[in-house]
């Protein structure tokens, strides 16, 4: 990837991840590689990957899941998830997921760029609350903080990074309309 800075997010059909599977697990696998951890453990091998994503596909179709691919340089350099509701006592919330940005894609504001539009999706949706859940002490918890998200607690030994060890798990929630509008 290229040095320029221009942004395209894009809301990805089911039709659309399918075909961009394979470029998502490259994606996916980086993101391990590069040690986040968005539940799976090192090594990714690219096919696993790949089939991770493809099992998406009937999610997106079905609307209980939104994916955004952030397109840097025509490559896809980053994506997020808005997992959205399914149940008739939590029609007001949502869940972001998933929220990855290429090594070589960083810095570049794609991550807030991601957030944002999960966001506005929200919000667009009927939605009033989301919540999301990041690794302890990662880079991530920055991004969240500064995008006025709010810390609701931690719960130890949550997941296992990708190396294997076990590692806290960070919550946190935002308001993204006023509850009721």
């Amino acid at each position: 990837m290229t040095a320029t800075t221009a942004v395209t997010c894009v809301r990805l059909t089911a039709d659309q991840l399918l075909a961009a599977a394979d470029e998502l697990a490259e994606l996916l696998t980086d993101t391990v590689d590069g040690g986040a951890s968005i539940g799976f453990l090192a090594p990714l091998d690219h096919a696993t990957a790949a089939d991770w994503w493809r099992r998406r596909a009937d999610a997106v179709e079905d609307d209980s899941l939104a994916v955004w691919a952030a397109y840097l340089d025509g490559h896809i350099a980053g994506t997020v998830s808005l997992v959205l509701p399914d149940k008739p006592n939590s029609r007001h919330r949502g869940e972001v997921a998933k929220l990855m940005v290429h090594r070589e894609g960083r810095g570049r504001g794609l991550g807030r760029s991601l957030l944002a539009t999960a966001e506005r999706a929200a919000v667009e949706a009927g939605l009033t609350l989301l919540s999301l859940d990041t690794e302890t002490d990662s880079p991530a918890e920055s991004l969240y903080r500064s995008a006025g998200w709010t810390r609701a607690g931690v719960i130890p030994d949550y997941a296992r990074t990708p190396a294997g060890e076990l590692h806290p798990t960070t919550i946190f929630y935002k308001y993204v309309a006023a509850p009721g509008e």
